[in-house]
């Protein structure tokens, strides 16, 4: 499911109107949160240091080899198969039963011996009209929710290109399309030890902000599987710095996953970041878990559903063949890389990504209130 990304992609874009609505209804605290960004915040955390002394990417890791490293993307793909399932199983029935009494009207009218009765055309006639009605609608609001994990590509992926430098996103259109970035200007979440207990259930995150890429808007990436810790986070984003620093032969060789839609991609998504918090919980708990089964089936299902009703994902030439010997550098994403349209709704939107100078003030310690004496 590409909701996240759908969803940031739609903030970037955002109509004034739209804008000034959501921001009516935000608190004061709100509003002051989505201003509190600092240069010096980022200066932090755009570093290429080591994090890590343990290496290793946690996957679906799709190809690897001396020019690029590719990974899966998607921040909600264990949420991946509801909205299959709702759609299947909203639309089916309805075209099902639609379909099957229009046909039936039909032969009925066309090979039986009695004659054309009135109440066949009015009934044919009606199945044809909600028919047409539920597809119409469907196509006009449905589509592009449905679209979020059905008839669209089956991955997002990120492509780490060691020898261009470069980082390629690869995405729907609906979500941001494909871009390229500068190695150097890639940002990570996954730096520091003290974060690892906010960590456990994320995924690692990659940001390229405005004042590094020259964009008016942020662009993000949520990479793999859920972490079960901040040191998992931190392992993988160590893996992919040195590879891009220092080689293929300076990690270890992760295991390659299929592009295909494999049922056991889409079972396994339901339960990741669940290891180690399945082992220190109670027996109670899981039991509980335990008896939940069905609902994991169910969704899993759906999970492999909506892979069987995706493409594949292709990059195009010229980032397939980046780093060969004498092919052309892929050009880095600029603002004229998008529509007209595209570019003023990113410009009228990017003093969201707006910094502070200097450095975070340090938080100024509670005064202890002083006990008044009563009288």
């Amino acid at each position: 499911m590409y909701l996240i990304e759908w969803g940031f992609w739609q903030m970037a874009i955002e109509s004034e109107a739209a804008r000034n609505a959501h921001e009516e209804e935000m608190t004061p605290a709100e509003r002051r949160a989505t201003q509190d960004f600092y240069q010096g915040d980022l200066t932090e955390e755009l570093h290429f240091q080591q994090v890590s002394e343990k290496p290793r990417a946690h996957g679906p890791v799709f190809a690897f080899n001396e020019t690029f490293l590719e990974v899966r993307c998607g921040g909600s793909e264990e949420k991946r198969g509801l909205i299959t399932i709702m759609t299947l199983g909203g639309l089916g029935p309805i075209l099902y039963t639609g379909f099957t009494i229009t046909l039936y009207s039909l032969y009925l009218d066309l090979f039986s011996l009695h004659s054309t009765s009135l109440v066949n055309v009015i009934i044919t006639i009606l199945m044809l009209t909600m028919d047409a009605a539920i597809i119409y609608f469907y196509l006009k609001y449905g589509l592009q929710f449905t679209r979020l994990e059905m008839l669209t590509t089956r991955h997002l992926l990120i492509r780490f290109n060691r020898k261009t430098q470069q980082v390629h996103l690869h995405r729907p259109r609906s979500c941001g399309g494909i871009v390229t970035f500068q190695w150097k200007t890639t940002g990570s979440t996954a730096i520091y030890p003290e974060d690892d207990s906010l960590s456990a259930g994320m995924r690692l995150g990659l940001v390229w902000h405005p004042s590094h890429t020259g964009l008016p808007h942020m662009e993000m990436a949520l990479l793999g599987k859920q972490g079960q810790g901040g040191s998992e986070l931190r392992d993988e984003w160590e893996f992919i710095r040195r590879y891009m620093e220092e080689g293929p032969d300076a990690v270890p060789r992760p295991r390659l996953s299929t592009q295909l839609p494999s049922p056991i991609q889409a079972f396994s998504a339901q339960f990741e970041g669940l290891g180690r918090f399945f082992r220190k919980s109670s027996w109670p708990f899981k039991v509980v878990l335990l008896m939940v089964w069905p609902a994991f089936v169910i969704i899993g299902t759906g999970h492999w559903l909506s892979l069987l009703m995706c493409w594949r994902p292709r990059w195009p030439k010229v980032i397939r063949e980046a780093g060969r010997p004498g092919k052309p550098i892929p050009p880095v994403t600029t603002l004229a890389d998008y529509p007209p349209a595209i570019q003023e709704r990113l410009l009228a939107n990017a003093d969201r990504w707006q910094l502070k100078p200097g450095r975070r003030p340090d938080k100024q310690p509670r005064k202890a209130k002083k006990n008044t004496p009563t009288v």
